[in-house]
């Protein structure tokens, strides 16, 4: 499935198909995933956000040992600085959480997360990644510079029209344009007006970020097979990105527990919430979302709640216990499938895809 925007999208990515892999943080051992979505004719995207700079440089080394074709990475453009105001108010809502895992309380120096972004970018530059995508936010201007003399393209996340066209003012290449039905964290650049951040569906907010800027469009929210790429591209898109429609790809390194409850959830599953990281994400309601909404505090702003609740998540992990889990999926869960190869599911999307465009 092309069109000629499609096609120029592909060209400038030396991609085969218009469709794009979400970068998701925080889940292991994706280098499978990323280089096989490559190998099958789209654009895998590693979510480094998290990653020490060791852990992403062996990383995009793993991807190259799968692959020679183009991928991405995506980082955080800003993560900010640790704030402890009610730290300890905050530490004590969680403690029956700790209680019921078995987990020792953290102190404030114990979940301190220090600034990994420069660190990350050198690591990006000099192994010439081919693009390098961001979240919350954008890249400085002289880290576009230098980005740029090395050659590689960038791509940034958008949730309103201002953002993208900030996007295009500061020299990506590229914008995904997110709408409120997407998985994981909302990509808003500024939550200084708003606790869950711009939540824009993504049939009214493609056609109007395409309207508003000169660089391609990809669509991201929702979208999960052919009839999906069909309608960004006719919305004016020239691609499209999926996160959700992957984890449970055969290749994915999502925790089996986490697979089974997006398989086993539907459409109204899901919600935005802050209570995992300090910044609005959607992900599929559980106790642990539960408990913190009868709580009644807000949380630690954005790194501080991700790292003070990060000992939560692993050891839900460790416990196979997807009830306090951070189950980040879109709203398009009904059409996921299990054990189906990244190849598999490509395959299927682009010939969904042609059978619409037969029909119409």
């Amino acid at each position: 499935m092309h069109t000629s925007a499609s096609n120029s999208l592909c060209q400038r990515l030396g991609i085969r198909y218009p469709i794009i892999l979400a970068g998701m943080a925080g889940i292991p051992n994706m280098a499978p995933l990323v280089a096989a979505v490559s190998n099958a004719g789209g654009l895998g995207t590693l979510g480094a956000a998290y990653m020490e700079p060791e852990q992403l440089h062996t990383a995009i080394q793993e991807i190259r040992t799968f692959t020679s074709l183009p991928f991405a990475v995506n980082v955080f453009a800003h993560i900010g600085e640790d704030d402890y105001t009610n730290f300890e108010t905050v530490n004590d809502q969680l403690q029956a959480t700790r209680d019921e895992l078995g987990i020792p309380r953290p102190t404030q120096k114990q979940i301190h997360k220090r600034q990994i972004l420069e660190e990350q970018l050198d690591i990006l530059i000099q192994q010439k990644v081919p693009v390098i995508s961001t979240t919350f936010g954008l890249l400085s201007e002289s880290q576009m510079e230098i980005i740029h003399s090395a050659g590689i393209q960038v791509m940034a996340t958008a949730t309103t029209v201002n953002e993208a066209i900030q996007a295009e003012q500061s020299g990506c290449h590229y914008v995904v344009a997110q709408g409120s039905e997407a998985g994981g964290h909302r990509g808003t650049f500024d939550l200084s007006s708003t606790d869950l951040g711009a939540n824009i569906g993504s049939i009214a907010l493609i056609p109007q970020i395409v309207d508003h800027v000169h660089i391609p469009v990809i669509a991201a929210g929702g979208i999960m097979d052919g009839r999906g790429l069909v309608a960004a591209l006719a919305l004016g898109a020239q691609g499209v990105q999926l996160g959700t429609r992957f984890l449970t790809a055969s290749e994915s390194g999502a925790h089996p527990a986490y697979q089974q409850a997006l398989l086993n959830s539907t459409e109204e599953s899901t919600e935005l919430t802050h209570s995992f990281s300090g910044r609005p994400a959607r992900g599929v309601s559980n106790t642990f979302i539960e408990q913190w909404n009868a709580g009644g505090l807000p949380p630690l702003s954005f790194p501080t709640q991700n790292s003070l609740t990060r000992d939560i998540r692993n050891a839900a992990a460790q416990q196979n216990r997807s009830e306090y889990m951070a189950l980040w999926a879109g709203q398009g869960t009904r059409m996921l499938s299990s054990n189906q190869s990244a190849s598999d599911i490509i395959q299927q999307i682009i010939h969904e895809a042609n059978q619409v465009k037969e029909r119409l």
